[in-house]
């Protein structure tokens, strides 16, 4: 019976070197492919910084994914593919150029996570302080790209961020749907040690249920973001943070509590700016800035439009105009892209009925 199950062991050795063997074979040939890769995406952007064209396009990478799911016949998961092949084109731009890619800061932050995913690890991520100052780095050209948030499905719009497209001239060229989730961290992961707790308002506000059912006698303390929450705890053992996984990381932090959120749907959406916008995809969506005239039934007008058209406006909203008092501009998505017949006849008659109506950009739609 020793020997036999010596001669099984060594069977299963040899089977287990075989398949190893197997798989160094496939890492060379893909590595070598890799490479191949490379060039030619080496190649391609020479010829666009020729016709001074962008390297970076949004269209093209959904394409890529689009294109590449579709064929995946597996077991490899779709997930798991796009995930490689993001870090694949992140590293394949790099060789071209880093693209140096702004976020609302600090490092740490849910929009810091987003550039990461839309971007890669070979991107030169860069920290901002304020949403403005985004958007500034990225007119001056200090900047390729820049990330700000702009909605969350639980507390609604971020108001700086919509305000401040009305006096830029950048353009959206890219949308980011993350799943946030909220955890309560600290130095000791101990409730008993925790006399306040810091966070950016959103979060204290999507994590309000549970708050008040576990912690109905500590402060809670609004601070600029979730990563500077996390920093504050790292020094103070009587501090705890509502923060992400990314921060808890960074700050050596230990979970008192993990997903906290009352909702289990949560997401934020963020925003690409850039100075181009991308060609259509055929699954897009186009953001636009109008003031309504001021006379009963502008809106009406504006809205009867679309309706006529049947272009499907998916979201309104509306924001003081900062011109003058009581007078509101209104932002809006629709379904399609600008240079679709029905999108750009739209805007052609919109300007008939608004004070003003501008194009945010046209760009492909983000995946949830």
């Amino acid at each position: 019976m020793p020997d036999r199950d010596f001669f099984d062991i060594l069977s299963d050795m040899k089977e287990l070197d075989k398949h190893r063997i197997n798989i160094d074979t496939i890492d060379k040939e893909i590595l070598e492919l890799l490479n191949k890769r490379a060039n030619e995406a080496m190649s391609i952007g020479e010829i666009k910084k020729a016709q001074g064209q962008p390297l970076y396009v949004p269209s093209r990478e959904k394409k890529i994914f689009e294109r590449l799911t579709s064929i995946n016949g597996g077991p490899f998961p779709n997930d798991a593919l796009k995930a490689v092949y993001r870090e694949i084109i992140s590293a394949s731009l790099s060789l071209e150029e880093v693209q140096k890619v702004g976020y609302l800061g600090p490092e740490g932050t849910f929009t810091n996570l987003a550039a990461m995913k839309n971007f890669g690890l070979s991107a030169e991520l860069v920290p901002v302080r304020t949403i403005p100052e985004v958007f500034d780095n990225v007119e001056r050209g200090r900047l390729s790209f820049g990330i700000v948030p702009v909605e969350n499905s639980l507390e609604g719009v971020v108001n700086h961020t919509l305000d401040t497209f009305t006096t830029s001239n950048l353009k959206i060229s890219g949308e980011i749907f993350l799943e946030v989730n909220h955890n309560l961290m600290s130095k000791t992961g101990k409730m008993s040690d925790i006399q306040r707790i810091y966070s950016h308002v959103q979060p204290l506000g999507q994590c309000r249920k549970w708050l008040a059912e576990h912690c109905p006698n500590i402060p809670l303390q609004e601070v600029d973001s979730t990563a500077r929450a996390a920093e504050m705890a790292s020094h103070d053992e009587s501090t705890a943070a509502i923060a992400s996984e990314m921060a808890a990381i960074k700050y050596s932090l230990r979970y008192v509590e993990k997903s906290i959120e009352d909702s289990s749907s949560n997401f934020t959406r963020f925003l690409i700016i850039g100075d181009f916008e991308p060609l259509p995809t055929g699954n897009d969506k186009t953001s636009i800035v109008f003031a309504a005239a001021h006379r009963a039934g502008s809106l009406y007008e504006v809205l009867s439009i679309f309706a006529k058209k049947h272009i499907n406006m998916t979201k309104i909203e509306s924001r003081p105009s900062r011109q003058k008092a009581w007078e509101y501009v209104f932002f809006a998505d629709l379904d399609g892209h600008k240079n679709d017949q029905a999108i750009n006849e739209a805007l052609g008659e919109l300007v008939e009925h608004t004070a003003f109506v501008k194009v945010l950009g046209s760009f492909p739609k983000g995946e949830k």
